[in-house]
């Protein structure tokens, strides 16, 4: 299916496994570049190689914690015009 979506820049949160990660690979699978969002970076550089490797989108990565403040500027640091936004923060 053609979502009219390709192109377009994602940043999806709890990107690393789970419903975020599932959320992240059908976007990419429409075409979307990513910024993947989780805390736990290792996961997250497997989760960015295996999307990359299987769509050929951009994927970059940052390693945070959604649920502080201070994770906000780098998120939008390193996405700084995002078309859609997958808000799925992980509970501690």
């Amino acid at each position: 299916m053609d979502l009219g979506i390709r192109g377009r820049r994602a940043i999806v949160c709890g990107a690393s496994k789970g419903l975020g990660r599932a959320c992240a690979q059908s976007l990419a699978g429409e075409g979307v570049d990513l910024t993947l969002v989780a805390r736990n970076e290792s996961a997250l550089r497997q989760a960015a190689e295996e999307i990359r490797g299987s769509t050929g989108v951009a994927v970059q990565i940052v390693a945070a914690d959604v649920n502080v403040d201070a994770s906000h500027d780098l998120i939008m640091r390193t996405c700084p015009e995002p078309d859609i936004l997958v808000n799925n923060p992980g509970v501690r």
